[in-house]
């Protein structure tokens, strides 16, 4: 891999400027969050679109806690030993807060918990099955960590979570592993969580990488062949960004039309989703981009042909997100 030199001195190129979160949507589901004193990765993991994701209805809750016993050195989340403890009534609380929201799409992702016999596969499982029993007509994405290594957890939550999607990210390419993923990471375990869940039974299964960390194009073309072949249905490409200091550092800004060019390759490897650009995160739009087409009620089956539409522009330049069903 050749050297580059970072670039974290230099200031953010124009295509990463976002607006500050605020609005009215953006302070209820503030509010309702803390009420049932749930937390979300949005704020969490200082995503840069929370702002817009909640004004489109969409947004990620963090269960199992806010500690995480693993040291990833991409992630702002809090590292520690929550010691076993788990609060048995935060699927209820998810349940209630999703009735009152009227949320479009709903990620709830996971602190790894190492310190749990089942990684917290049966927690999420119960949130999920919260969700259902509250009548919400929200869909439901899981993004949960690989629970160890063990097939049975994860098992567990296809077979009784029953989630509209299964995501898991592989994170950075290969060769990045070790530099920018705890030790009790790796790509192949990754991709063996994948390739598992879609044996469950996972009707949808997503991955997400992301570039700038010190890999080069061509690297990323690979990862992304190898989620292909893992029969990963959709991917997503974004810009690593510091969260601070004592994170890996910046090494390059890719350009937008480089993120384009992994987007239009994704395609042709025969994923039914691709959303490659600067500020694509695993859970970026995700209402935006599901509701239309595969997750859609009544879309088209798997595999079937379906013309492509044009692509479109929302109110602040950015291309839509384009489903490919």
């Amino acid at each position: 891999m050749p050297a580059q030199s970072p670039r974290t001195s230099a200031p953010k190129p124009p295509w990463l400027k976002v607006r500050l979160p605020g609005g009215e949507r953006h302070a209820q589901l503030r509010q309702n969050f803390r009420r049932l004193s749930l937390h979300t990765v949005c704020e969490e993991a200082r995503c840069p679109n929370v702002g817009e994701c909640w004004r489109e209805g969409t947004a990620t809750i963090m269960v199992l806690g806010d500690v995480c016993t693993r040291g990833c050195r991409f992630c702002a989340v809090r590292s520690g030993n929550p010691g076993g403890l788990v609060d048995a009534a935060e699927p209820r609380r998810v349940g209630e807060a999703l009735a009152q929201m009227d949320l479009a799409y709903v990620v709830l992702t996971m602190v790894d918990r190492d310190d749990l016999a089942d990684g917290g596969a049966d927690h999420m499982a119960q949130t999920v099955r919260a969700i259902r029993a509250g009548g919400s007509e929200t869909l439901v994405e899981t993004l949960v960590g690989d629970f160890g290594g063990k097939r049975e957890p994860l098992e567990h939550l296809v077979m009784h979570g029953k989630p509209d999607v299964f995501a898991h990210n592989v994170e950075v390419v290969p060769g990045l592993q070790r530099a920018m993923r705890d030790a009790r990471c790796s790509f192949e375990r990754s991709l063996q969580v994948l390739r598992w869940a879609r044996q469950a039974g996972a009707q949808l299964t997503k991955s997400s990488l992301m570039v700038g960390a010190g890999e080069d194009d061509a690297e990323v073309i690979e990862a992304m062949h190898a989620l292909r072949e893992a029969d990963v249905d959709v991917v997503t490409v974004g810009q690593y960004l510091r969260p601070s200091p004592k994170h890996a550092e910046v090494q390059r800004y890719v350009e937008p039309a480089q993120f384009e060019a992994f987007r239009e390759a994704g395609l042709q490897m025969g994923f039914r989703y691709v959303a490659s650009g600067p500020l694509v995160r695993s859970s970026y739009r995700a209402a935006e981009a599901f509701m239309r087409g595969t997750l859609s009620r009544g879309a088209t089956s798997r595999g079937a042909k379906r013309e492509r539409p044009a692509p479109s522009f929302d109110r602040y330049g950015k291309r839509g997100l384009e489903v490919i069903p």
